[in-house]
Protein backbone atom coordinates (compact mmCIF):
# COMPACT_ATOMS: atom_id res chain seq x y z
CA UNK A 1 0.00 0.00 0.00
CA UNK A 2 3.04 2.52 0.75
CA UNK A 3 4.17 1.99 -3.19
CA UNK A 4 1.09 2.77 -4.30
CA UNK A 5 0.82 5.94 -2.28
CA UNK A 6 4.19 7.27 -3.72
CA UNK A 7 3.03 6.01 -6.82
CA UNK A 8 0.17 8.61 -6.61
CA UNK A 9 2.65 11.45 -5.62
CA UNK A 10 4.60 11.57 -8.19
CA UNK A 11 2.54 12.60 -10.94
CA UNK A 12 1.80 15.37 -8.95
CA UNK A 13 5.56 16.21 -8.30
CA UNK A 14 5.65 15.78 -12.21
CA UNK A 15 2.85 18.24 -12.81
CA UNK A 16 4.73 20.80 -10.34
CA UNK A 17 7.47 20.61 -12.81
CA UNK A 18 5.83 21.14 -15.58
CA UNK A 19 3.98 24.25 -14.32
CA UNK A 20 7.23 25.69 -12.96
CA UNK A 21 9.12 25.43 -16.11
CA UNK A 22 6.24 26.62 -17.91
CA UNK A 23 6.39 29.26 -15.91
CA UNK A 24 10.00 30.07 -16.44
CA UNK A 25 9.46 29.61 -20.31
CA UNK A 26 6.69 32.06 -20.06
CA UNK A 27 9.02 34.59 -17.86
CA UNK A 28 11.78 33.78 -20.28
CA UNK A 29 9.52 34.09 -23.10
CA UNK A 30 7.85 38.05 -21.90
CA UNK A 31 11.19 38.92 -21.16
CA UNK A 32 12.64 38.24 -24.57
CA UNK A 33 9.90 40.34 -26.13
CA UNK A 34 9.54 43.15 -23.96
CA UNK A 35 13.38 43.58 -24.56
CA UNK A 36 13.55 43.35 -28.57
CA UNK A 37 10.50 45.73 -28.31
CA UNK A 38 12.22 48.60 -26.24
CA UNK A 39 15.46 48.38 -27.75
CA UNK A 40 14.28 48.62 -31.53
CA UNK A 41 14.77 45.46 -32.16
CA UNK A 42 18.13 44.79 -30.67
CA UNK A 43 19.52 47.58 -32.69
CA UNK A 44 20.25 49.80 -29.29
CA UNK A 45 23.19 46.82 -28.64
CA UNK A 46 25.35 48.12 -31.75
CA UNK A 47 27.48 45.43 -33.82
CA UNK A 48 30.51 43.86 -33.40
CA UNK A 49 33.33 44.33 -35.69
CA UNK A 50 34.38 42.11 -38.86
CA UNK A 51 35.94 42.37 -41.60
CA UNK A 52 39.10 45.76 -42.26
CA UNK A 53 37.92 47.44 -38.89
CA UNK A 54 38.39 43.80 -37.28
CA UNK A 55 41.77 43.68 -39.20
CA UNK A 56 42.30 47.38 -37.59
CA UNK A 57 41.58 46.36 -34.25
CA UNK A 58 44.10 43.56 -34.37
CA UNK A 59 46.73 45.42 -34.83
CA UNK A 60 46.70 47.27 -32.37
CA UNK A 61 49.26 47.00 -29.20
CA UNK A 62 46.25 47.07 -26.90
CA UNK A 63 44.04 44.67 -28.43
CA UNK A 64 45.69 41.03 -26.88
CA UNK A 65 43.19 37.71 -27.12
CA UNK A 66 40.35 39.27 -28.37
CA UNK A 67 39.31 42.07 -26.15
CA UNK A 68 41.39 45.96 -25.32
CA UNK A 69 43.52 46.25 -22.56
CA UNK A 70 44.68 49.55 -20.25
CA UNK A 71 48.14 49.55 -21.06
CA UNK A 72 48.69 50.81 -17.11
CA UNK A 73 47.21 47.70 -15.61
CA UNK A 74 44.11 49.02 -14.42
CA UNK A 75 41.77 46.11 -13.74
CA UNK A 76 38.00 45.78 -13.44
CA UNK A 77 36.54 43.57 -10.44
CA UNK A 78 36.28 40.28 -10.85
CA UNK A 79 33.66 39.46 -8.82
CA UNK A 80 30.83 42.17 -8.50
CA UNK A 81 29.98 44.32 -6.24
CA UNK A 82 30.89 43.26 -2.74
CA UNK A 83 27.75 42.88 0.44
CA UNK A 84 28.84 46.40 1.88
CA UNK A 85 28.05 47.97 -2.28
CA UNK A 86 25.39 46.24 -2.24
CA UNK A 87 23.83 47.21 1.14
CA UNK A 88 24.89 50.69 0.60
CA UNK A 89 22.82 50.52 -2.55
CA UNK A 90 19.56 49.36 -1.11
CA UNK A 91 19.91 51.32 2.28
CA UNK A 92 21.90 54.20 1.62
CA UNK A 93 20.19 57.61 2.57
CA UNK A 94 22.16 59.63 -0.06
CA UNK A 95 20.09 61.84 -1.85
CA UNK A 96 20.49 60.90 -5.33
CA UNK A 97 18.41 62.41 -7.12
CA UNK A 98 17.84 66.27 -7.41
CA UNK A 99 15.35 67.88 -4.91
CA UNK A 100 14.09 70.24 -7.32
CA UNK A 101 14.65 71.30 -11.14
CA UNK A 102 17.82 72.59 -12.06
CA UNK A 103 18.73 76.19 -13.09
CA UNK A 104 19.62 75.92 -16.82
CA UNK A 105 20.38 78.86 -19.84
CA UNK A 106 17.21 80.11 -20.90
CA UNK A 107 18.27 80.55 -24.43
CA UNK A 108 21.13 78.45 -24.96
CA UNK A 109 20.93 79.04 -28.65
CA UNK A 110 20.77 83.31 -28.79
CA UNK A 111 23.88 82.54 -26.54
CA UNK A 112 25.39 80.54 -28.89
CA UNK A 113 24.55 82.72 -31.89
CA UNK A 114 26.78 85.80 -30.67
CA UNK A 115 30.84 84.28 -31.47
CA UNK A 116 33.16 84.08 -28.42
CA UNK A 117 34.86 86.85 -27.78
CA UNK A 118 38.01 84.65 -26.78
CA UNK A 119 38.17 82.10 -29.48
CA UNK A 120 37.33 79.70 -26.93
CA UNK A 121 34.13 79.16 -25.64
CA UNK A 122 32.49 75.51 -23.94
CA UNK A 123 28.97 74.97 -23.22
CA UNK A 124 28.27 72.29 -20.89
CA UNK A 125 24.60 70.89 -22.27
CA UNK A 126 24.51 68.07 -19.37
CA UNK A 127 26.64 64.66 -18.38
CA UNK A 128 29.68 64.59 -21.00
CA UNK A 129 28.12 66.43 -23.79
CA UNK A 130 29.79 69.78 -24.84
CA UNK A 131 29.99 72.13 -27.52
CA UNK A 132 33.55 73.09 -27.80
CA UNK A 133 33.94 76.09 -29.81
CA UNK A 134 37.83 76.72 -30.41
CA UNK A 135 39.64 79.06 -32.97
CA UNK A 136 36.83 78.76 -35.04
CA UNK A 137 35.46 75.14 -35.35
CA UNK A 138 32.70 73.52 -33.22
CA UNK A 139 33.15 70.19 -31.34
CA UNK A 140 30.72 67.92 -29.95
CA UNK A 141 31.59 65.61 -27.70
CA UNK A 142 29.48 62.80 -26.65
CA UNK A 143 26.48 63.48 -27.26
CA UNK A 144 23.06 62.13 -25.32
CA UNK A 145 19.57 64.06 -25.97
CA UNK A 146 17.97 60.98 -25.40
CA UNK A 147 15.91 60.17 -22.02
CA UNK A 148 17.40 57.19 -20.36
CA UNK A 149 21.17 56.33 -20.14
CA UNK A 150 20.36 52.44 -21.44
CA UNK A 151 19.31 50.33 -24.75
CA UNK A 152 15.59 50.70 -23.49
CA UNK A 153 13.09 53.01 -23.52
CA UNK A 154 11.30 51.95 -20.32
CA UNK A 155 14.27 51.29 -17.95
CA UNK A 156 17.19 52.75 -17.16
CA UNK A 157 18.49 55.80 -15.37
CA UNK A 158 16.21 58.52 -16.75
CA UNK A 159 17.66 62.31 -17.20
CA UNK A 160 17.29 64.55 -14.06
CA UNK A 161 16.70 67.19 -16.33
CA UNK A 162 15.49 68.08 -20.10
CA UNK A 163 18.59 68.89 -22.46
CA UNK A 164 19.25 73.03 -22.39
CA UNK A 165 19.25 72.91 -25.62
CA UNK A 166 17.16 71.26 -28.19
CA UNK A 167 19.26 68.71 -30.68
CA UNK A 168 17.66 70.87 -33.87
CA UNK A 169 18.74 74.09 -32.59
CA UNK A 170 22.29 72.39 -32.47
CA UNK A 171 24.59 74.85 -34.67
CA UNK A 172 26.46 73.21 -37.25
CA UNK A 173 28.88 71.21 -36.18
CA UNK A 174 32.61 70.33 -37.49
CA UNK A 175 32.99 66.97 -35.32
CA UNK A 176 32.02 64.43 -33.16
CA UNK A 177 34.01 63.01 -30.48
CA UNK A 178 33.17 59.75 -28.71
CA UNK A 179 35.14 58.46 -25.81
CA UNK A 180 33.55 54.89 -25.51
CA UNK A 181 30.20 52.30 -26.07
CA UNK A 182 28.71 52.98 -22.78
CA UNK A 183 24.93 53.86 -23.06
CA UNK A 184 25.65 57.34 -21.45
CA UNK A 185 28.08 58.19 -23.95
CA UNK A 186 27.35 56.65 -27.51
CA UNK A 187 23.28 57.24 -27.62
CA UNK A 188 21.69 55.33 -30.69
CA UNK A 189 18.59 58.01 -30.68
CA UNK A 190 20.90 60.78 -30.97
CA UNK A 191 23.56 59.06 -33.00
CA UNK A 192 20.92 58.29 -35.45
CA UNK A 193 18.84 62.26 -35.27
CA UNK A 194 22.57 63.36 -35.79
CA UNK A 195 22.89 61.22 -39.15
CA UNK A 196 21.45 63.72 -41.48
CA UNK A 197 23.91 66.47 -40.96
CA UNK A 198 26.85 66.28 -42.68
CA UNK A 199 29.44 65.92 -39.93
CA UNK A 200 32.03 63.03 -39.49
CA UNK A 201 31.84 61.18 -36.19
CA UNK A 202 35.82 60.23 -34.35
CA UNK A 203 35.62 57.17 -32.26
CA UNK A 204 37.42 54.68 -30.81
CA UNK A 205 38.46 51.53 -32.70
CA UNK A 206 35.75 49.52 -33.40
CA UNK A 207 32.91 51.78 -31.83
CA UNK A 208 32.29 52.73 -35.66
CA UNK A 209 30.10 49.44 -36.30
CA UNK A 210 27.45 50.44 -34.03
CA UNK A 211 27.53 53.95 -36.04
CA UNK A 212 27.50 52.05 -39.08
CA UNK A 213 24.75 50.20 -37.96
CA UNK A 214 22.70 52.99 -37.18
CA UNK A 215 22.80 54.47 -40.50
CA UNK A 216 26.02 56.63 -40.25
CA UNK A 217 28.28 56.82 -43.87
CA UNK A 218 31.60 54.73 -43.64
CA UNK A 219 32.87 57.72 -45.09
CA UNK A 220 32.25 59.36 -42.31
CA UNK A 221 33.58 57.31 -39.40
CA UNK A 222 37.15 58.13 -38.55
CA UNK A 223 38.45 55.53 -35.63
CA UNK A 224 41.70 56.19 -34.06
CA UNK A 225 44.03 54.25 -32.08
CA UNK A 226 45.81 56.14 -29.14
CA UNK A 227 48.41 58.76 -29.97
CA UNK A 228 46.84 58.60 -33.68
CA UNK A 229 45.56 61.93 -34.71
CA UNK A 230 43.83 63.82 -37.14
CA UNK A 231 43.96 67.45 -38.87
CA UNK A 232 40.77 69.75 -39.44
CA UNK A 233 40.39 72.95 -41.86
CA UNK A 234 43.90 71.83 -43.74
CA UNK A 235 45.53 71.23 -40.70
CA UNK A 236 44.15 74.25 -38.43
CA UNK A 237 42.92 72.03 -35.96
CA UNK A 238 44.60 68.69 -34.53
CA UNK A 239 42.58 66.36 -32.94
CA UNK A 240 44.33 63.85 -31.02
CA UNK A 241 43.12 60.37 -29.80
CA UNK A 242 44.47 60.05 -26.24
CA UNK A 243 44.72 57.42 -23.22
CA UNK A 244 42.19 56.90 -21.03
CA UNK A 245 41.87 53.81 -18.56
CA UNK A 246 38.31 52.44 -18.66
CA UNK A 247 36.64 49.51 -20.40
CA UNK A 248 33.44 49.00 -22.75
CA UNK A 249 30.34 47.10 -23.94
CA UNK A 250 26.88 47.18 -24.81
CA UNK A 251 25.69 44.24 -24.02
CA UNK A 252 26.58 40.31 -21.64
CA UNK A 253 28.81 39.15 -24.15
CA UNK A 254 31.22 42.20 -25.78
CA UNK A 255 33.15 43.04 -22.50
CA UNK A 256 36.37 45.54 -23.95
CA UNK A 257 35.82 44.46 -27.48
CA UNK A 258 36.39 48.20 -28.36
CA UNK A 259 38.22 50.82 -27.21
CA UNK A 260 37.87 53.94 -25.39
CA UNK A 261 39.83 57.24 -25.33
CA UNK A 262 40.45 60.19 -24.42
CA UNK A 263 40.70 63.57 -26.43
CA UNK A 264 42.70 66.49 -27.19
CA UNK A 265 42.15 69.29 -28.89
CA UNK A 266 44.96 71.21 -30.42
CA UNK A 267 44.52 75.03 -32.54
CA UNK A 268 46.29 77.78 -33.58
CA UNK A 269 45.65 79.70 -30.05
CA UNK A 270 44.07 77.27 -27.87
CA UNK A 271 43.93 73.43 -26.42
CA UNK A 272 41.75 71.66 -24.95
CA UNK A 273 41.72 68.34 -23.38
CA UNK A 274 38.17 66.30 -22.74
CA UNK A 275 38.77 62.99 -20.62
CA UNK A 276 35.69 61.01 -21.63
CA UNK A 277 35.64 57.89 -18.74
CA UNK A 278 38.47 57.34 -17.24
CA UNK A 279 40.66 56.49 -13.81
CA UNK A 280 43.88 57.99 -13.14
CA UNK A 281 46.63 56.54 -14.83
CA UNK A 282 50.35 58.48 -15.12
CA UNK A 283 49.74 58.53 -18.82
CA UNK A 284 47.75 61.41 -18.24
CA UNK A 285 51.75 63.22 -17.93
CA UNK A 286 52.86 62.10 -21.12
CA UNK A 287 49.78 63.98 -22.52
CA UNK A 288 50.89 66.98 -20.69
CA UNK A 289 54.57 66.89 -21.80
CA UNK A 290 53.45 66.37 -25.48
CA UNK A 291 50.29 68.76 -25.69
CA UNK A 292 49.66 71.03 -22.33
CA UNK A 293 49.33 73.40 -21.09
CA UNK A 294 45.89 72.90 -21.51
CA UNK A 295 43.79 76.62 -21.71
CA UNK A 296 40.74 73.99 -20.10
CA UNK A 297 40.01 70.53 -18.81
CA UNK A 298 36.77 68.99 -19.50
CA UNK A 299 37.57 66.27 -16.34
CA UNK A 300 34.94 63.72 -15.41
CA UNK A 301 34.41 63.60 -11.50
CA UNK A 302 30.96 61.60 -11.01
CA UNK A 303 30.00 58.42 -10.54
CA UNK A 304 32.30 57.51 -8.80
CA UNK A 305 33.30 54.91 -5.73
CA UNK A 306 36.31 52.17 -4.09
CA UNK A 307 34.76 49.26 -5.85
CA UNK A 308 35.72 51.12 -9.27
CA UNK A 309 38.00 53.51 -8.64
CA UNK A 310 40.57 52.60 -10.71
CA UNK A 311 38.46 53.37 -14.03
CA UNK A 312 36.43 56.41 -12.67
CA UNK A 313 38.30 59.74 -11.68
CA UNK A 314 35.68 61.45 -8.80
CA UNK A 315 36.77 64.45 -7.76
CA UNK A 316 40.02 64.25 -5.57
CA UNK A 317 41.61 62.07 -8.98
CA UNK A 318 40.41 64.37 -11.22
CA UNK A 319 42.10 67.11 -9.76
CA UNK A 320 45.29 65.58 -9.87
CA UNK A 321 44.59 64.23 -13.27
CA UNK A 322 44.37 67.83 -14.01
CA UNK A 323 47.30 69.04 -12.76
CA UNK A 324 49.37 66.29 -15.04
CA UNK A 325 48.26 67.14 -18.55
CA UNK A 326 49.28 70.66 -17.27
CA UNK A 327 45.56 72.21 -16.56
CA UNK A 328 44.92 75.97 -16.64
CA UNK A 329 41.14 75.66 -15.55
CA UNK A 330 38.97 72.66 -14.85
CA UNK A 331 35.57 72.09 -16.10
CA UNK A 332 34.00 69.21 -14.27
CA UNK A 333 31.63 66.71 -16.33
CA UNK A 334 29.96 63.30 -15.66
CA UNK A 335 27.53 64.35 -13.34
CA UNK A 336 24.32 66.27 -12.49
CA UNK A 337 21.98 64.74 -15.34
CA UNK A 338 21.77 60.60 -14.03
CA UNK A 339 22.06 58.81 -11.29
CA UNK A 340 24.64 56.38 -12.22
CA UNK A 341 26.40 55.94 -8.73
CA UNK A 342 25.65 55.49 -4.96
CA UNK A 343 26.96 59.05 -4.03
CA UNK A 344 24.46 61.74 -3.51
CA UNK A 345 23.92 63.45 -7.07
CA UNK A 346 25.47 66.63 -6.19
CA UNK A 347 28.40 64.89 -3.82
CA UNK A 348 30.77 65.13 -6.59
CA UNK A 349 30.78 68.84 -7.16
CA UNK A 350 30.69 69.69 -3.43
CA UNK A 351 34.05 67.78 -3.21
CA UNK A 352 35.26 68.93 -5.99
CA UNK A 353 34.92 72.23 -4.82
CA UNK A 354 36.40 72.30 -1.73
CA UNK A 355 39.48 70.36 -3.01
CA UNK A 356 39.76 73.08 -5.54
CA UNK A 357 39.97 75.59 -3.07
CA UNK A 358 42.43 74.18 -0.89
CA UNK A 359 44.96 73.19 -4.03
CA UNK A 360 44.25 76.49 -5.95
CA UNK A 361 42.84 74.96 -8.78
CA UNK A 362 40.79 77.36 -11.08
CA UNK A 363 37.07 76.13 -11.55
CA UNK A 364 34.30 76.67 -14.07
CA UNK A 365 31.07 75.58 -13.18
CA UNK A 366 28.49 77.40 -15.07
CA UNK A 367 25.05 76.26 -14.75
CA UNK A 368 23.62 73.89 -17.17
CA UNK A 369 23.52 75.38 -20.61
CA UNK A 370 25.64 78.31 -20.04
CA UNK A 371 28.45 79.04 -22.74
CA UNK A 372 31.91 80.35 -20.94
CA UNK A 373 34.86 81.44 -21.96
CA UNK A 374 37.96 79.34 -20.26
CA UNK A 375 40.39 82.15 -20.64
CA UNK A 376 38.74 84.95 -19.83
CA UNK A 377 36.01 84.10 -17.23
CA UNK A 378 35.66 82.22 -13.77
CA UNK A 379 32.49 80.91 -13.01
CA UNK A 380 32.70 79.06 -9.97
CA UNK A 381 29.33 79.39 -7.84
CA UNK A 382 27.68 76.85 -6.02
CA UNK A 383 24.25 76.72 -8.28
CA UNK A 384 23.72 73.18 -7.22
CA UNK A 385 23.12 74.76 -3.00
CA UNK A 386 20.46 77.22 -4.52
CA UNK A 387 18.01 74.22 -5.01
CA UNK A 388 15.34 74.02 -3.08
CA UNK A 389 15.58 71.19 -0.60
CA UNK A 390 19.14 70.78 -0.98
CA UNK A 391 21.51 69.87 1.71
CA UNK A 392 23.79 72.60 2.75
CA UNK A 393 27.11 71.06 2.46
CA UNK A 394 30.03 71.27 5.83
CA UNK A 395 31.84 73.46 3.82
CA UNK A 396 29.83 75.73 1.74
CA UNK A 397 30.93 79.33 2.06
Amino acid sequence: MSNGLLGQGRPKRRRAWRYALGAVGLGVGVGAALTYATTDGLQAFGARAEGARLERMQASSRYQDGSFINTAGARLPQNGPGWDTFKELLFGTQQRTPPSPLPMEQNVAAALAKPPETGLRVTWLGHSTLLVELDGFRILTDPIWGERASPSTIAGPKRFHPPPLPLDALPDVDAVLLSHDHYDHLDMPTIRALVPRPVKFYAPLGVGAHLEKWGVPAERVVELDWWQEVSLGEGRLRVVATPAQHFSGRGLTDRNSTSWTSWTLLGPQHRVFFSGDTGLTEEFAEVGRRFGPFDVTLFEVGAFHPSWGSIHLGPHQALKAHELVRGRTLLPIHWGTFNLALHAWDAPANELAAAARERGVSLLTPVLGRPVEPTRERVDTAWWRTLQGAAVADDAP
